[in-house]
Order: C-alpha cells, then structure tokens, then sequence
C-alpha cells in the first residue's frame, strides 16, 4: 500500500509541471541568433524548423505571418515537423523574424 501512496504523490507531482516552452526565454536578438546557430548544427531539418517556429512564437505568429506574406495557417504548416518547406518560404520567414542565415568555413 505504502509503493502505491508513493506513485500516487510523484504522479501528482509530475502532473504540477508545466511543458517547457522555448519561446519564452526567446527574449533578445543575441539568444535568438544563438538558438537558431545550434539548431542549424542539428542534422534533423525538424529541431531547425521547430527552432524557427519557437521564435516565430517568441515575437507573435500573426505579426510574423503578416510581415513573411503567410497566412498564418500557412505558416504553421511550414513549420511543422515533416514539413518540405521551400527555400523561399524559409527565407521569408527569416528576414520577417530580423534573421539572416549566414556560411563560414
């Protein structure tokens, strides 16, 4: 009986915890570039796309949508894990975010 009390009261605990959310601490210019940088080190093109969809959160999807020409459907969709996003669309949704990608050797 005491085993089962014990599960209970961790499981009740665990269920107190809220989801980690990125985008809350997605706060200033120089954390954001950094949170893209190590995505982009990532070989999964997902934890990339999850990355951008997290700052688009960080700075307001509507404002994002509306700056990048999506709808904001549509900008969920290209962010979504499994999506075969374009270039352009990606590119769009960086310079409306204030990022640029960039290559060094």
């Amino acid at each position: 009986m005491a085993k089962a009390k014990k599960r209970a009261k961790a499981k009740s605990r665990s269920a107190e915890l809220a989801p980690f959310d990125a985008s809350e601490f997605l706060d200033n210019e120089e954390v954001i570039a950094e949170y893209l940088a190590a995505a982009l080190e990532d070989p999964d093109p997902d934890v990339f796309l999850r990355a951008v969809a997290n700052v688009a959160k960080a700075r307001g999807v509507s404002q994002v949508a509306k700056a990048s020409g999506l709808g904001r459907e549509s900008l969920y969709k290209a962010l979504a894990p499994g999506a075969k996003v374009r270039y352009e669309t990606v590119r769009k949704v960086l310079d409306s975010l204030g990022v640029r990608l960039t290559v060094a050797a």
